[in-house]
């Protein structure tokens, strides 16, 4: 009888929770800013006769329609999914070649967040902290034209011979914090910034060949401004 009882109430428990969780969208503007650094690329620097390590790479920033989604599970508890349409970013020299066109990129970055919320005595302004998991997918990664002439310039390549970047896809930790704004009873704002640790190897391929790796540390701040539906 008390085994019955016990999961009766467990039963109940587990029927109970969906009434009390809550279901958030978050639409707006993504922004992805680089706070990066990198390698030096030293079999540039050799063929070049460039002091060594006076070159690198970075990554311009990036702005694109975001899409998250909040399960908030108690009041205080909740879980989001940060989601995007792809970004586009530029691959550039930095240093002693900066400025080179080096190639561009897009990635998708979803990131999964555990968030706690702030009771601050008022219903309608919720703070809250995150701390996460992030994965980014690197694709359609292309070299650009100015690389291919260098490198053919410095012998490195041949006229003829393709040339290809490779990026290596990135697992990494995310923490957050924001503030959602509620403006009516289902609709409001939803202001959040993220840290992300995004790290890549960078591989450049002239006949399929790497002539040149480089770890490439992106670890960009991830900010968003959105109206925020709650269902």
């Amino acid at each position: 009888m008390k085994t019955m009882l016990s999961a009766v109430t467990l039963g109940l428990g587990l029927l109970a929770a969906p009434a009390m969780a809550e279901f958030s969208v978050n639409v707006g503007a993504i922004s992805v800013m680089p706070d990066d650094s990198s390698g030096n690329l030293n079999v540039v620097e050799t063929v070049a006769g460039l002091p060594a390590g006076s070159t690198g790479v970075k990554v311009n920033s990036n702005t694109q329609l975001g899409l998250t989604f909040d399960y908030k599970l108690t009041q205080n508890w909740g879980v989001q999914l940060i989601a995007a349409t792809p970004f586009s970013h530029k691959i550039s020299g930095d240093g002693a070649i900066d400025g080179l066109k080096i190639g561009k990129t897009k990635h998708l970055p979803p990131t999964l967040l555990g968030q706690y919320y702030f009771d601050v005595g008022n219903s309608n302004i919720q703070p809250f902290l995150g701390l996460g998991v992030n994965y980014t997918n690197f694709f359609n990664t292309e070299a650009d034209q100015e690389l291919k002439t260098t490198l053919v310039a410095l012998g490195a390549a041949g006229a003829n011979d393709p040339v290809s970047i490779k990026l290596k896809n990135s697992w990494g930790l995310a923490a957050q914090a924001g503030v959602n704004i509620k403006l009516a009873d289902n609709l409001g704002v939803h202001l959040m910034i993220s840290k992300i640790d995004i790290d890549t190897k960078a591989h450049v391929r002239v006949n399929g060949n790497t002539v040149q790796s480089v770890d490439v540390a992106i670890d960009p701040l991830v900010a968003m401004i959105g109206l925020r539906w709650t269902l």
